[in-house]
């Protein structure tokens, strides 16, 4: 008996068709895994600026290695005495010896000139301390001084954009000298972890105000002040 097949029985009808089809999903499904990109958060730096609570800081001493004195002069073997001929014309002072009618001064009608020192006095030893503008009627003008120098860096403060992308943070050292007559002079970076932040704590303290100076003994003095101002990236 001769077996015949049903045409709608016939497995292998479509499957060119499936294979294409299961080919082209693969190839797809391929392509898009290679093509994903996974996106990063980017961080969030707080660019804030903190300053110490105790802003008049020690700096380290520095050691200046000093130069070595210069050799002696070399003495010749052999001392030539050279006469003079000339006489020497010595002068004879004649102080007359004290008698019943010397004049005796007082110590009182001795006029003694009194040399004034030019010294720095620290800040925290400084008898009157120099007056921040708007310090005038405070009755603790050093705690009023502090209070309106931090009110300055803040005002003043600007991150440096190099710094941040590079994420350079850190604590810089500067010093400076409240001058005889109330300018701000001689400002030095003492310590920086960066130019950077050097150079942008430079320029807030050379935007300091005219101050009325410090005194001491009822004389104007230098007063040295040194505040630290910290540079510090927050995510």
């Amino acid at each position: 008996m001769e077996v015949k097949k049903n045409p709608k029985k016939d497995l292998t009808q479509n499957s060119n068709l499936y294979f294409v089809a299961g080919l082209f999903m693969v190839l797809a499904l391929s392509y898009t895994a290679l093509e994903w990109k996974t996106f990063y958060d980017e961080p969030n730096y707080d660019t804030s600026m903190h300053l110490d609570e105790d802003l008049n800081e020690e700096l380290e001493v520095f050691k200046i290695e000093q130069p070595k004195p210069p050799a002696p002069p070399i003495t010749p073997e052999e001392i030539l005495v050279v006469e003079d001929d000339e006489p020497i014309i010595e002068t004879v002072i004649d102080i007359p010896e004290p008698g019943p009618d010397t004049k005796i001064l007082k110590m009182e009608d001795i006029d003694v000139g009194v040399i004034e020192e030019d010294l720095d006095v620290p800040f925290i030893l400084v008898e009157e301390a120099p007056v921040f503008p708007g310090c005038e009627k405070a009755s603790d003008k050093k705690a009023c001084f502090n209070e309106k120098i931090q009110k300055h860096v803040r005002k003043n403060f600007r991150y440096p954009e190099i710094a941040q992308e590079m994420g350079i943070q850190g604590k810089v050292y500067m010093h400076f000298v409240i001058q005889k007559d109330g300018s701000i002079g001689n400002i030095q970076i003492a310590r920086s972890p960066d130019k950077n932040l050097g150079s942008e704590a430079k320029r807030i303290i050379t935007k300091l105000p005219q101050m009325t100076p410090a005194k001491q003994r009822g004389r104007a003095v230098r007063v040295p002040f040194n505040i630290p101002i910290t540079f510090k990236l927050q995510q």
